[in-house]
């Protein structure tokens, strides 16, 4: 309850003394005004309601009424209280001090500042009324300038551009529910020529939610230019995260490694609604379990692989979508969104998806939260008949370490994958690749990691070439030799050769060329016809 500041003023007329209290005084002569603290009575003290039935000024030494209101009042010195009532409501109290007669307040007093009383309680409820309207107004103003705030935020850490991958569509959707939304999604070119796909939603709304995905993303992406494995990304960034996020908030993130030249795509989630790829024989769903970033320190993800071929899409999605709700309260659900998928007949997994979800909701449906979709499409190009790859120009490096010569195969075998050549060829192929680049690794570059091994993988005039590279300044064998086990033990025969003589029975032909100062092994198989269909009978 609002409480009234006690004032006296002594007004002296022709030696004559007056008193007024509480009101505005017009002094035309000298006067002395006298100020005690405001008291204050709580809401549920006994004082207000005895006031309130009361209705008139009380003398508050007469008062035997067991309340901390009445004790303070008395301790502040007030001896009248006049009960300030609006529309039946207490308001607030007019409280005065003894006079400065000594004498008791007379009848008339008491009547002069009933009256006095019941014109100052509407006034004074009118005045709170635009009080609260004017910090209403303030508050408003506030959290719409926070509002601004937090949609710059988000807008500014939202891609402006999606990047250009040859031989793929990048698409995205961001329909925040309100001015501010929880979900986000980024997309940033790795150093080894990968790409890393982000999406995530963050718990709550407002300024909160998008300093929280502000921070989420910002240790994201510093985390994927240091780490390639996505589940340490999200270990990194959960144990960064938890010291400093908001109590009750987490931020649920899904997060890919796609290597554009390969279709090769490795995963790991926090707790984000699962992927689906439309591939030529329906949806697949990418499943890989987390917790959410932000819950718990020391989280283990799981990281799992998936190879997209061309003609492949790849949906990442919200939960605004699954989530939202029909005419009849039924919610639109994975099922349909899968459906959406497996299905080419059902149009662009974005466009042809928000179709679909705008005929469920009908025209009158009110958004419920944020919607976010991205979309990656490994493309059919004009190296592609009949729906099988007949043309491949794939590059990437690695670093001169033991070990990556298992890297250097599989990603060869996963840029080949689409051709579709046999099996026996393929694994022979993977032997050949994987001898090589351990040679290049330990011989040419000496086991140095910054001196990269560089693999490139081409179809040309029917054949298929694997190149691989080095600096060649270890030793080389230009000659393809056959193991000789008493010219090696003699010192005649280099283990170089012996390990191109393996290259060798494992492809049809193999190249070894060194100009520029670089030595390059080619291993060649022959596609027949160059129609990549491996029935060349080798």
């Amino acid at each position: 309850m609002t409480a009234i500041a006690q004032t006296w003023r002594k007004v002296t007329r022709k030696g004559q003394s007056t008193e007024a209290v509480a009101a505005p005084v017009e002094a035309t002569v000298e006067t002395t005004t006298i100020e005690t603290p405001a008291v204050e009575i709580a809401p549920n003290d006994p004082l207000v309601a005895f006031l309130q039935s009361a209705g008139e000024a009380v003398d508050v030494e007469s008062l035997e009424l067991e309340s901390p209101g009445v004790t303070a009042l008395r301790e502040a010195g007030v001896a009248l209280v006049v009960p300030l009532i609006s529309g039946g409501e207490l308001v607030g109290t007019l409280n005065l001090g003894p006079r400065l007669s000594d004498q008791q307040y007379s009848t008339d007093d008491k009547r002069l500042l009933d009256g006095l009383a019941a014109q100052a309680a509407p006034a004074l409820q009118v005045a709170e009324l635009v009080r609260k309207q004017a910090a209403e107004a303030r508050s408003r103003e506030r959290i719409e300038q926070e509002l601004k705030v937090a949609t710059l935020i988000q807008q500014n850490f939202l891609p402006r551009v999606l990047p250009d991958l040859p031989g793929w569509e990048v698409a995205a959707y961001y329909q925040p529910a309100r001015e501010v939304g929880g979900d986000f999604y980024d997309l940033f070119e790795l150093p080894d020529g990968q790409v890393a796909v982000i999406i995530g939603d963050v718990t709550d709304k407002g300024v909160p939610a998008a300093m929280v995905m502000a921070a989420a993303r910002s240790l994201l992406r510093a985390s994927g230019q240091r780490v390639v494995s996505p589940g340490e990304v999200l270990e990194r960034v959960n144990d960064l995260l938890c010291p400093d996020i908001p109590e009750k908030m987490f931020v649920t993130c899904l997060y890919l490694v796609v290597d554009p030249s390969t279709g090769h795509v490795r995963y790991a989630n926090a707790g984000h609604n699962l992927p689906y790829a439309r591939t030529a024989d329906g949806s697949m769903e990418l499943r890989a379990k987390g917790m959410p970033l932000g819950l718990l320190p020391g989280m283990k993800y799981d990281e799992h692989e998936a190879m997209m071929s061309p003609g492949d899409g790849l949906l990442l999605y919200s939960d605004g979508v699954t989530e939202a709700h029909g005419a009849e309260r039924e919610m639109f659900g994975t099922p349909r969104l899968v459906d959406h998928v497996a299905d080419p007949a059902s149009g662009d997994l974005i466009d042809g998806l928000l179709t679909q979800l705008q005929r469920f909701t009908g025209d009158d449906w009110e958004q419920e939260d944020d919607i976010t979709l991205v979309t990656l499409t490994r493309t059919l190009g004009s190296g592609v008949q009949n729906g099988r790859v007949t043309e491949l120009d794939v590059q990437f490096t690695l670093p001169s370490e033991t070990g990556n010569e298992r890297e250097a195969m599989q990603r060869v075998l996963d840029a080949i994958a689409p051709l579709g050549l046999e099996e026996r060829r393929v694994e022979r192929l993977g032997t050949a690749v994987s001898e090589a680049a351990m040679n290049a690794i330990e011989h040419g570059n000496q086991g140095r990691a910054e001196i990269p091994v560089e693999i490139e993988v081409v179809t040309a005039g029917g054949e298929l070439v694997v190149r691989i590279r080095d600096v060649g300044e270890g030793p080389q064998a230009t000659e393809v030799e056959s193991p000789d086990i008493e010219a090696k033990l003699a010192g005649l025969q280099k283990p170089r050769g012996w390990g191109l003589f393996l290259i060798k029975n494992m492809v049809d032909e193999i190249r070894v060329i060194d100009a520029d100062g670089r030595h390059t092994v080619e291993l060649v198989l022959q596609l027949e016809g160059g129609d990549g269909d491996g029935s060349d009978g080798a």
